[in-house]
């Protein structure tokens, strides 16, 4: 790639479409940009570009960009098989993402992390450790930060990058020292089709791989297990039920090979799921060279993500928990295994093409008494529980504000509330973590007056509701990041 000269689109100006086009500006390269995102914040990063130099096209202009530029530069939320990607191909040009160009420019090394659920997690844990060994590193890719802001890092840094399924459909020189594959379950088969699909854009992190390079693999899951057959690099797993090459959880404590790290108590998160994301930062922060000490030091400081099981209040002897983070099946009954109260759950939102009833089946066992379903995919959800015979339930037309309010008035004394939803949140919001916060702002504004105000507009199970309003679809190029 020589940016001075060629001529790119980037095509969607998210967070990543932005550093984008800013990176091959200031490598001199000839940059047009185009995104259907009427919001101001669009307005806002196309007007700032075009002042560095970008060269800002209409809807009308789309169809002469594959005879005008040599590459496009496509947000990872956008799909591959957008008309415009697909143009680009015809006409023998590359189709490429930010990451890839990260990837092709990078001097430091990379520790890469992919998986259906707890990627961010571990990379903000991984991170931690690695600093806390005296290396400076930085967390980049589907957390939210560009890789591309950090290809002018030092040799002796270390880029810790999230790795979405959305990113992996445009990447192709990527190649980590570290690789982590975590878990591969059910997730964006509206997007990538079918689960063959979404398994091979899984496994492509791992195609770059020498044997000089590692691969840090989930023994417990089968998927994953066989993506040792996928790559070149060594193998390493990590496993919460057995004893493996690498590490493992036994008898209440973490071991790295032989070694006894630390206790399982001594995690300041719980769940299973938080058990193997450490088993995995151990390996990899073992292979960098971090001591023992000061990995255990991190991992008891380290306090979780934001929007993933995260508490927010207690009102009137109600928890409110925010794991806005559980956009998928997976994610949610991870999330419902780690409470200790019975639970009033908020599920809904954006439809990412599951099937609920794996949902609906597991949560009969769990500590979930009422169930509350909002959003574009509730009808879905109420199909699927009433499937599986779980009747615990209200269906609300109301929009997500009114739902919380709704689980407010369900739950008793001693209860949680948690988001959980097990969908996307795009029908009414632009991110996770804008329907996070708003349910923590929903959550700190509730009172004990306001809970016993008329309930809003609502369906139980066996009676009717009034719609009040539709969802926003989301925008065609709005470049969003996987959830």
């Amino acid at each position: 790639m020589f940016p001075k000269k060629q001529v790119f689109f980037v095509l969607g100006l998210s967070k990543s479409g932005k550093a984008a086009a800013e990176f091959l500006l200031a490598r001199s390269a000839t940059v047009y940009v185009y995104d259907d995102n009427p919001s101001e914040r669009v307005e806002k990063v196309a007007v700032g570009l075009v002042e560095k130099g970008a060269k800002r096209i209409k809807a009308e202009e789309l169809v002469r960009m594959p005879d005008v530029c040599d590459v496009l530069v496509l947000s990872p939320g956008i799909p591959i098989d957008h008309p415009t990607a697909i143009a680009f191909k015809r006409n023998g040009r590359a189709v490429i993402g930010e990451t890839e160009l990260a990837a092709r420019n990078m001097r430091a090394p990379i520790f890469a992390v992919t998986g259906t659920n707890g990627k961010t997690t571990t990379v903000s844990m991984l991170t931690k450790v690695l600093k806390k060994g005296g290396y400076t590193a930085e967390a980049c890719g589907n957390i939210g930060m560009p890789m591309t802001k950090f290809c002018s890092m030092r040799e002796e840094g270390i880029a810790v990058a999230e790795i979405s399924s959305f990113q992996m459909e445009t990447l192709q020189s990527l190649c980590p020292h570290i690789a982590v594959v975590l878990n591969v379950t059910e997730d964006h088969l509206n997007r990538h089709y079918t689960m063959e699909n979404y398994i091979f854009l899984k496994a492509k992190l791992l195609k770059n791989m020498t044997e000089s390079e590692f691969a840090i693999l989930n023994y417990d899951d089968p998927i994953v297990r066989g993506f040792a057959e996928k790559t070149k690099a060594k193998i390493l797993y990590f496993s919460s039920k057995e004893r493996v090459r690498g590490a493992y959880a036994e008898n209440g404590y973490l071991y790295c090979g032989k070694e006894k790290i630390m206790a399982v108590d001594e995690l300041s998160v719980g769940g299973v799921h938080n058990v193997q994301n450490a088993l995995a930062v151990i390996i990899a922060a073992k292979l960098a060279g971090v001591k023992t000490e000061d990995i255990v030091s991190a991992l008891r400081e380290f306090k979780g993500v934001h929007h993933r099981i995260e508490r927010v209040a207690e009102i009137d002897g109600v928890e409110y928990v925010d794991d806005s983070k559980g956009t998928n099946v997976d994610a949610t009954l991870k999330g419902v295994a780690s409470m200790k109260r019975d639970t009033v759950l908020l599920l809904g939102g954006k439809n990412k093409g599951y099937d609920y009833n794996k949902l609906f089946a597991e949560l009969k066992g769990a500590k979930v008494v009422h169930a509350v379903l909002y959003g574009e995919n509730r009808f879905a959800l109420l199909k699927a529980a009433r499937e599986q015979s779980f009747d615990a339930l209200t269906l609300c037309g109301g929009g997500f504000a009114f739902a919380v309010r709704v689980a407010a008035l369900k739950a008793e004394r001693g209860q949680t509330v948690l988001l959980s939803p097990a969908s996307a949140s795009f029908d009414e919001f632009s991110s996770y973590e804008e329907r996070g916060e708003r349910f923590a702002e929903i959550v700190r504004g509730l009172a004990k007056q306001e809970q016993k105000e008329e309930s809003p507009v609502c369906e139980t199970k066996d009676g009717s509701a009034t719609e009040q309003g539709d969802g926003i679809e989301p925008d065609a190029a709005g470049g969003r990041k996987d959830e």
